[in-house]
Parts: C-alpha cells; sequence; structure tokens
C-alpha cells in the first residue's frame, strides 16, 4: 500500500500554541498530509495521513525536535487518504476534561501496563476493566468484560465515575482507550479521586492489536476511529460483530450519522434501514424540515410522509 495512517500524541510544552499551529499546518501541507491535530500548551494530539515517503518525513520531523523526543506512532497501512483536509488547531487541551483542575499526566498518570499484562489483567476477579470511550465506541466494539460508561463525551467521564464510585473503589482499575491519551489523563484523575490501584493499557487499543503476542485477542467487534474509515479491526484472531442495528437488533458495524443536523447521533443502521427511516435515529428527526437525507435523495414530500409511517411500526 502507498499511503499510511499515523495516530500518535505526546505531553510535552508548547509555548505558543497559536504560532506553532500555524507553522505545523504549512509544514503538514508541503507534504501533502491530511488529518486533524489539535496542540496546546500541554502538548500535541493528531491523526494524518499521506504516502509512506511523506508519513516518514514527517516522524522523522517531529523526532528530531526536541519537545517530541520520544514520541510514539501507531502506523496502518492504507490505500488513501484517511481525511478530506489538513487541520491543525490550537486548543485548551489536546483531549479535554474539563476539570476546575486540569490533570497534568507528566506529574499524575496510572501505571502502564503492556498487551501482554492487560490481557492478564482481563481475567483478574480483582481488577475492574473500564472502557475510557465514549458509548457509540464501545457499541462497535470493546474488549471482553469491559464496562461500558454511558457517555457520549469524554468530558462527562468524571461524573459518571463519580455515579459509581461505590462499586469501584475497593477494585484495581484497568482502563484503556484507542491511542492511550485518555487514559493519561483519566487513570491521573481516578488517582485523584482516591483509587488507589489504577493501571492503563499502554499505546491503547492500537497497539494491542498489532502486539505479536496478543494478536488483538479477546477484542470483540471493530475498533472506531475518527477518520473517513470509521472502523478498523483489531482481533488478529477470531473475528466478532458486537455492534447492533439501531432499529431491528441484528449484528451491524455501519455507522451513520442521524440525518438531522442538530442532533447529529451515531447510530449503527443498515442501507436498508437508513432509507426506510430516512436517515434519522428517530421519528422526529426524520421529519425535521432540514433532513439532510431527504435533501440529499430527493425525496418528495409524499414519500417522506410515506417512509414517516415507518416509525409507527417500531416496538
Amino acid at each position: 500500500m502507498d499511503y499510511r495512517v499515523l495516530l500518535y500524541y505526546k505531553y510535552t510544552t508548547i509555548e505558543d500554541p497559536e504560532t506553532f499551529a500555524t507553522e505545523h499546518l504549512d509544514f503538514c501541507k508541503d507534504l501533502e498530509l491530511k488529518g486533524r491535530i489539535l496542540v496546546s500548551t500541554e502538548g500535541i494530539n493528531g491523526t494524518v495521513s499521506g504516502t509512506v515517503e511523506a508519513t516518514e518525513k514527517y516522524m522523522n520531523a517531529l523526532q528530531s525536535d526536541e519537545r517530541f523526543k520520544g514520541i510514539t506512532f501507531k502506523i496502518d497501512e492504507a490505500d488513501g487518504h484517511a481525511f478530506k483536509k489538513m487541520h491543525v488547531r490550537p486548543r485548551k487541551e489536546i483531549v479535554a476534561l474539563d476539570l476546575e483542575q486540569d490533570i497534568n499526566p507528566k506529574e499524575l498518570t496510572g501505571n502502564y501496563l503492556s498487551p501482554k499484562e492487560f490481557k492478564e489483567a482481563l481475567f483478574d476477579d480483582d481488577t475492574i476493566v473500564i472502557d475510557a470511550r465514549n458509548d457509540y465506541e464501545y457499541d462497535l466494539g470493546h474488549f471482553r468484560g469491559a464496562i461500558r460508561p454511558n457517555i457520549t463525551r469524554f468530558r462527562d467521564l468524571p461524573d459518571w465515575i463519580k455515579e459509581n464510585k461505590d462499586q469501584f473503589m475497593d477494585k484495581k482499575i484497568v482502563t484503556y482507550c484507542t491511542g492511550g491519551i485518555r487514559c493519561e489523563k483519566f487513570s491521573g484523575y481516578l488517582l485523584r479521586e482516591g483509587f488507589e490501584d489504577v493501571s492503563q493499557l499502554e499505546g491503547g487499543i492500537a497497539t494491542y492489536g498489532k502486539d505479536p503476542e496478543t494478536k488483538g485477542e479477546y477484542w470483540d467487534g471493530k475498533m472506531y476511529v475518527f477518520d473517513e474509515r470509521i472502523s478498523v479491526d483489531v482481533n488478529q484472531v477470531e473475528k466478532t460483530v458486537v455492534g447492533k442495528e439501531w432499529f431491528d437488533g441484528t449484528p451491524c458495524e455501519r455507522y451513520i450519522n442521524c440525518s438531522n443536523p442538530e442532533c447529529n447521533r451515531q447510530i449503527l443502521v443498515s442501507e436498508e434501514n437508513e432509507a426506510r427511516y430516512l436517515g434519522a435515529c428517530c421519528h422526529e428527526c426524520a421529519e425535521h424540515e432540514n433532513n439532510r437525507y431527504v435533501k440529499k435523495h430527493g425525496i418528495s414530500d409524499e414519500e417522506k410522509a410515506k417512509r414517516l409511517e415507518n416509525f409507527k411500526q417500531l416496538v
């Protein structure tokens, strides 16, 4: 394959994120990369795609910068770009927990577990494995036996922990996320909240899936990714589908955004049911005046009314 997708982050000090973002965007465009990069005073968090030659130059450039010394890149081979455009944006945080007192992973974070150690932790009766991702990411794929937090945004995770603190407090806690960046802050937050034994999967799911010892075993479904691919395989040992179709509950791994632009909820839907329900998650969204599916396919008012009747058949 001629292209690659790079997933990476580094907690480090960037004195002037705004200037860095402008200059870094120009550098990425010169290499004809596409992707999404966030920068702040606490570091960098990015996913980019490009040719093998371009991504090699990019990795070499970051690794030669003292600020990013030791940065780890998770690499996926690809047939083409995984993004349509290139964005580099300055932010308050490179991953947002929105805490009054932020967590600095360079000062406070959980123990790191190798993929092999994490695999062993999955079967420890005294260990609770918490998925640090959003509910729609979990629903597409997750580690067997992991707890699903009922959240749609990472910043809501602390409140969920407070609501469930009593059932976790006396247990060993192990957490994981896509590439590791969210767990760096989340595990630190758990320690600050009084949890004593907290660990995290080093390098995240992306690293676990490529590890020659674990081969992604005991991961069920697919891993959600924030680019044009939407999802990628992890388990090299056995293939399972855990995603369930939004309307009929059948096995499904096809994500779409609700066609109501004011909703945008991500749901797993078959092509047949996307058409049947106008690409919407509910009747209210389906009848919305700005329904994107209706506009894209030029559906008449008469046909729209006909398809809205399908919602009455749902239990």
